[in-house]
């Protein structure tokens, strides 16, 4: 099988009740409870009127500028799927704009990450599809690829597995590998209800910040009251 054209099938992926579960929680909350080790990069921005981004992953390899792949992972995604696509995050030519838009959200995906540009971002902007990229071009992609789909991905040194966890909030992108899926969801659910008691006290005034002082005094700061 060629290197750089080719289609491989996706052998499993995340159940849609664990996508349900994540909705609830903070991507900081799952980072924190991954060892803050993951990350799809600070480029990566919702591009789209607002909400959050779940579901698995159906992975592109896309040479920078060139669409074609993007185009069959649409036609082959299910609805619920997150087309992430690894471009390079060059943003020379955007890979996808409001005709693509338009034909997931007919096939009822579950959004898209581009590791690099978008255009007709007005009209992205102005709807709830979810859409991750690294910036906005006016400049239209080519369409002669080469390009691979459901390989694993990396973006910044976040590898993604086809079938993974693909998260997005307004803090950004996490992957949750398939394996890890429900550890991390028991830790960050702990995570996410810690910090709630803690919001909770720091607004009736009983938050205790003593850990400061006591961290300081361990590491030998001089001048503490």
């Amino acid at each position: 099988m060629a290197i750089g054209f080719r289609i491989l099938p996706r052998n499993r992926k995340v159940a849609p009740d664990a996508v349900t579960r994540f909705r609830a929680l903070p991507v900081a909350n799952v980072s924190d409870s991954m060892a803050r080790m993951t990350a799809g990069g600070a480029r990566l921005r919702p591009m789209h009127a607002g909400g959050g981004l779940a579901g698995p992953a159906l992975t592109v390899k896309a040479r920078p500028g060139d669409n074609l792949m993007i185009h069959k992972a649409i036609a082959l995604a299910e609805p619920g799927d997150v087309i992430v696509v690894d471009a390079g995050g060059d943003l020379t030519n955007a890979l996808m704009g409001d005709l693509m838009l338009a034909q997931m959200v007919r096939r009822g995906l579950g959004g898209v990450v581009l590791n690099g540009a978008i255009r007709d971002s007005a009209a992205i902007r102005g709807q709830g599809f979810p859409v991750f990229a690294a910036g906005v071009t006016h400049r239209g992609p080519y369409k002669d690829g080469p390009g691979e789909i459901n390989v694993p991905i990396a973006i910044d040194g976040m590898v993604i597995e086809p079938g993974d966890l693909i998260l997005g909030d307004d803090d950004g992108l996490l992957c949750v590998p398939f394996d890890a899926v429900e550890a991390v969801h028991a830790a960050a659910s702990q995570k996410a209800a810690a910090e709630a008691r803690q919001m909770a006290n720091i607004e009736a005034g009983t938050h205790d910040a003593s850990w400061v002082d006591a961290t300081l005094r361990r590491l030998g700061c001089d001048g503490l009251a």
